[in-house]
């Protein structure tokens, strides 16, 4: 036990945290936005597989870190349009066409690296560029908080600027107003001139794009190979966060930590003797957790709203009766 308070207690400890948090940051603010435009991206785990197999070879046959994030960048808004063209153009249940994306992800990348690598697993055949770490000259002297704030991979900083600019751009624009109202009614929106098919094409871009980043950072910043379904469920967990953090930028910025936590104490338990069963499930049982709450939390606030509405519906009905 003192090895562990130890261990959580440790700048390494918050350092790791932020490392973990960043793709699942990534696809939380990716599924807030097409969620606040009234879409489901279940898609976004075979956007950021896909887009992190982009990352690599790319920047292998470049020689580029910067034309792999790219291609990752590209390959992520590629798969997002598929998505939207299924779902928007030609009425695919959105959920169906998320889930084929996420099987077509697995098995395909695992045929591109083959062919590109001839390997099936990992990708170590390729000589993948690695995305630069900044120090931050200021706080990189601060003792402790430099130790776990400096030195990141960049797609660390990118992933906490993307809150605030996501941020701005939903409640500061018009066109993120656009997207909310969408979101909130489609029929309203249309009816005062708004495109509801183009909104919701340009949220499904953006969460490509950000679910482009995530993938680039497990591929070229977390590690500097690509593994088959090296993912492993960071973008359904980003799912949950946004869903935790009210589809929120700041909200979704705080599941994520919550999330980045857990795989980052599990990361360190395994130096502490247990079991690595549980180790692994850690992540995971955390988000059935946070899931489960999230939505007691709903069903308890419908009820409210529900107690709140019924006197006004009754004096309503009693008042046409009158007349």
């Amino acid at each position: 036990m003192k090895e562990l308070l130890e261990t959580i207690l440790s700048p390494a400890f918050g350092y790791a945290i932020l490392r973990v948090t960043t793709p699942i940051l990534f696809a939380g603010l990716g599924a807030a936005v097409t969620e606040l435009a009234g879409v489901i991206n279940i898609g976004m785990e075979g956007i950021m597989l896909t887009a992190a197999l982009a990352g690599v070879i790319v920047g292998a046959l470049c020689e580029s870190a910067a034309a792999g994030l790219a291609a990752a960048v590209a390959a992520g808004v590629l798969m997002a349009l598929v998505m939207a063209y299924f779902s928007l153009n030609l009425k695919t249940d959105i959920i169906l066409a998320g889930i084929a994306l996420n099987l077509m992800a697995s098995g395909g990348t695992v045929f591109l690296l083959y062919v590109v690598a001839h390997d099936k697993g990992v990708s170590s055949s390729l000589a993948s560029p690695v995305l630069p770490q900044v120090r931050i000259p200021v706080i990189d002297q601060i003792p402790v908080l430099g130790e776990i704030l400096s030195n990141h991979n960049v797609m660390v900083y990118v992933a906490l600027l993307s809150v605030l600019v996501v941020s701005y751009f939903l409640y500061r624009t018009p066109y993120g107003l656009r997207l909310r109202a969408v979101g909130e009614n489609p029929d309203a929106a249309d009816s005062v001139g708004i495109s509801v098919h183009q909104v919701q094409y340009v949220a499904l871009i953006i969460s490509g794009i950000l679910g482009g980043f995530g993938g680039a950072h497990l591929s070229m910043g977390y590690v500097s190979w690509f593994a088959r379904d090296m993912t492993a469920g960071r973008g359904f967990i980003g799912i949950a966060a946004q869903a935790l953090g009210g589809q929120t930028p700041i909200g979704t910025l705080l599941a994520s930590l919550f999330f980045g936590m857990t795989d980052a104490l599990s990361n360190f338990m395994h130096f502490i003797g247990i079991p690595s069963e549980f180790v692994q499930m850690l992540p995971y049982l955390a988000t059935v957790v946070a899931l489960a709450l999230y939505a007691r939390r709903q069903v308890t606030r419908r009820a409210r709203l529900a107690r709140v509405n019924r006197p006004v519906e009754a004096g309503t009905g009693a008042a046409a009766e009158g007349d």
